[in-house]
């Protein structure tokens, strides 16, 4: 089962599928040779949306959580790719430290961190999950869904290295964006590798930085395939120094939705596209679906209401918005039993190890779905094979238009590599 695409416009990506497919070598020579040179992020997940005329990421996380959403079918591939990532790091790693969230209510979250664990313990380590929140002062059971427990204990600081009472570990896996900074416990660690780095956290990230790395790799890849990169890149403006709720910044604002709105429109009258232009304006340093709104017309933002500036002025650990990105939005033409669905990508190291879709049966195509109320199916090639089929006509084939997916999350992932090495403290800065 291929999730039905509802438009008119199929053309378009069904010809970006077939290019794809038909430039497969030249695609995978050029990934290879893209890691070579660059340092993929420890894992990465990359939503995805499909809009039967373009196909591009709009959100690219590197602390992702959701592991708990791939299928049994899936793990393999996830264990392999995990081994791969250990060998290159820490080769004669023993131990493994995953240090989740703070929520630790949040059942279907501590799920993720079960999965993840279940996965590195799969792929040879010994592993325990330790907690940097203050709430957690002994070792702690939780019961989750489906009758697995997990086992949070108190992490342990010695004088230069992170562990738990009686275990050392050499690598330490962070699950967590560290929205409100880096505690000074994850600080100055001695000979324990800590992924990802301090500086992958949302403190030091910004989505602009991100998708200006992402433009500039379309560009490239572009010509390698011979395509408009607009076909796989959204479009975006920043603003700085804005604060909603002191209605402060907002003239920029304006400027740049109505600036980013022209640009689309002339997009879509070039590819004959009759749907509206929208933008989705985000906090530029924001996670978990929040402080995030769709502009359809720049007379939107004269009159918005109390409700809109208290969701757009603070985020995740009460985090106050500064800075915005206007993203191109990218409409989901995708439905899963008539549910608006747009795919999440999971890799680890630089391989594509699954993901699933997102569906929101109450919301619309040009709306955010990583909202309350989603729910999560698997990508529906878990019973097929994972390689993409030649021959197979575009739009009909599960492992083709995944492996679509793969080649524009892959695309992500590498501008998140460029985006680490950009913002590194300890990068030797040649002049």
């Amino acid at each position: 089962m291929v999730p039905h695409l509802i438009t008119a416009l199929t053309g378009p990506i069904n010809e970006l599928e077939q290019r794809i497919l038909d430039s497969m070598p030249a695609i995978e020579r050029w990934f290879r040779l893209e890691w070579m040179e660059h340092t993929p992020p420890f894992y990465t997940s990359v939503d995805i949306r499909n809009a039967g005329f373009k196909l591009a990421p709009v959100d690219t996380n590197l602390y992702p959580g959701g592991w708990n959403n791939l299928t049994p079918d899936m793990l393999p591939l996830a264990v392999q790719a995990a081994m791969a990532a250990i060998e290159k790091i820490c080769p004669e790693a023993k131990n493994l430290l995953v240090i989740p969230e703070n929520h630790t209510r949040n059942t279907f979250y501590l799920s993720n961190v079960v999965q993840l664990k279940r996965i590195f313990h799969m792929a040879g380590l010994n592993v325990r999950i330790g907690s940097i929140s203050p709430d957690i002062k002994e070792p702690t059971v939780i019961d989750l869904p489906g009758g697995e427990q997990v086992t949070l204990e108190p992490v342990i600081r010695s004088k230069r290295r992170l562990g738990l009472k009686d275990f050392d570990p050499c690598t330490i896996l962070l699950n967590n964006d560290l929205s409100a900074g880096a505690p000074g416990i994850l600080e100055e660690l001695h000979e324990q590798y800590l992924l990802p780095p301090l500086h992958a956290g949302w403190s030091v990230r910004r989505k602009s930085n991100h998708f200006q790395s992402y433009e500039d790799i379309c560009k490239r890849f572009g010509k390698l395939l011979g395509i408009d990169p607009w076909l796989i890149n959204p479009m975006f403006n920043k603003c700085g120094d804005v604060n909603f709720a002191e209605d402060q910044g907002l003239e920029c604002l304006r400027s740049n939705v109505d600036a980013l709105l022209t640009k689309i429109k002339r997009k879509y009258k070039e590819y004959g596209i009759h749907e509206k232009p929208f933008v989705v304006v985000k906090a530029d340093n924001g996670t978990y679906g929040m402080g995030i709104m769709t502009v359809r017309d720049v007379k939107d933002l004269d009159g918005l209401n109390r409700k809109t500036k208290n969701k757009m002025s603070v985020i995740k650990d009460g985090q106050t918005v500064n800075d915005v990105i206007i993203q191109e939005g990218v409409l989901t033409n995708e439905r899963v039993n008539d549910s608006v669905a747009e795919p999440v990508v999971y890799m680890m190291d630089r391989y594509v190890v699954g993901g699933f879709y997102r569906i929101h049966a109450d919301r619309g195509v040009d709306e955010n779905l990583n909202a309350p109320g989603a729910s999560f199916v698997p990508l529906a090639f878990e019973h097929s094979t994972h390689l993409p089929q030649p021959g197979m006509k575009p739009g009909a084939s599960a492992p083709n238009r995944f492996y679509m997916y793969g080649v524009v999350a892959r695309l992500a992932m590498l501008a998140g590599s460029y985006e680490l090495e950009a913002t590194d403290p300890d990068a030797e800065v040649y002049t």
